[in-house]
């Protein structure tokens, strides 16, 4: 008799031109067991294949490897980052409040989303693959509204004369926000300011660099 999905606790082999839909599903049980459990190293092939109810070869037939599967996850939400700033941001005009908009609400999404956050942006270069490196980042949207936030500020004369490289101080405002979150997401159970400690510590940035 030919085992049944059910008596191997297997799926029977999708149709040909299924292999996507198999796809976003391994996905998406990768995501649901690292927001679940929090950790990275808790979410095994084997797991995610027994999830979905396939043999860990199925999953290699679609990501390389482990890194290559929780990094595909955390695309998503580098992509829910990016909607989030951006839409935080719309219809703020004036440059210095929108440069302030724009590292809350990026601080606000890496504490609400802590796991992703911390594989997106706080994993080893040589464990995250060669196509998450830097490049990536930098040419993201979001990155790219940063930038034009900057440069308005220098135009309009905002920030002090000496100060007139908008791509390096648009990387050293998301290195000091990066900063913070990364404290805030490694080290959840400090003894953290009450209050509206992080408006306060994006001001504080901002203020380091006006006129």
């Amino acid at each position: 008799m030919t085992p049944s999905a059910t008596t191997t606790g297997r799926r029977p082999r999708l149709p040909k031109g299924e292999g996507r839909q198999l796809r976003d599903e391994i996905l998406a049980t990768t995501e649901r067991m690292l927001l679940e459990t929090g950790s990275v190293q808790a979410v095994s092939i084997r797991a995610v294949a027994d999830a979905v109810g396939v043999t860990p070869p199925s999953i290699y037939r679609h990501f390389a490897d482990k890194a290559n599967l929780i990094f595909e996850v955390c695309a998503r939400h580098f992509d829910a980052l990016e909607d989030h700033i951006i839409a935080a941001a719309a219809g703020v005009e004036g440059p210095i409040e929108r440069l302030a908009t724009l590292g809350r609400s990026y601080i606000e999404f890496g504490v609400a989303n802590p796991e992703p956050y911390r594989i997106m942006f706080m994993t080893r270069p040589d464990v995250a693959p060669e196509h998450f490196h830097g490049k990536v980042l930098a040419d993201a949207s979001c990155f790219d509204l940063l930038l034009v936030s900057v440069q308005d500020c220098i135009d309009a004369g905002l920030l002090r004369p000496e100060l007139t490289d908008a791509y390096g101080l648009s990387l050293g405002f998301w290195a000091r926000v990066h900063g913070l979150t990364s404290l805030l997401v490694s080290k959840p159970m400090m003894d953290w300011p009450a209050g509206d400690f992080v408006d306060q510590y994006v001001d504080d940035c901002i203020r380091g660099v006006v006129r």
